[in-house]
């Protein structure tokens, strides 16, 4: 069975650390993505799709920057792309997903864990799920070198991000055969 993720019910932050001191926090939206569920609802894989253009920390100048060639490249590369290779069950509704993620037409291998939620019908009758899951990434990995020295030693952008992500899925209606 077939879960549409929902980009209306879905968060995906980001933080990083800001002149060794600080804490800048920012936001990406999720264009598209879907799980493929078996029959008793255990994900089987798992495919999304963020908009790169999206990218928004508050500040228009900076987040400018990160959508030009220093950073994301969103024009050449308007998506960042999941996809799943294997889900295991961990038990009480929580899984391992590996894959792949690609960024800014790099791709590396990732792994996290996944929390899920559900199912509930919401108020319209639809069936929906949730998930939640967090994790870090090395921004290097994925051709995002641009930083800049500190006079007072280190540099202005961490190589490490972390991300936290929210989402909801709503199962698709199956077809009716004709």
């Amino acid at each position: 069975m077939r879960w549409n993720l929902d980009p209306a019910h879905t968060s995906v932050e980001f933080a990083v650390r800001h002149m060794m001191i600080a804490t800048v926090k920012g936001t990406l939206n999720l264009k598209e993505g879907y799980v493929e569920a078996d029959e008793a609802g255990r994900p089987l894989k798992v495919e999304a799709r963020l908009d790169a253009r999206s990218i928004h920390t508050g500040v228009a100048d900076r987040d400018n920057h990160l959508r030009s060639p220093d950073f994301l490249d969103a024009e050449n590369h308007p998506e960042i792309v999941f996809q799943s290779a294997s889900i295991t069950p961990l038990g009480e509704g929580r899984y391992r997903v590996e894959g792949t993620l690609t960024i800014r037409g790099v791709t590396q291998p990732v792994a996290f864990e996944v929390e899920t939620h559900g199912p509930a019908k919401d108020p319209w009758g639809n069936e929906r799920m949730a998930a939640h899951f967090e994790g870090k990434l090395n921004r290097k990995d994925f051709g995002l070198t641009w930083n800049m020295a500190l006079e007072t030693g280190g540099f202005l952008v961490s190589d490490e991000v972390r991300f936290s992500v929210d989402t909801q899925a709503v199962r698709a209606k199956e077809a009716v055969a004709g």
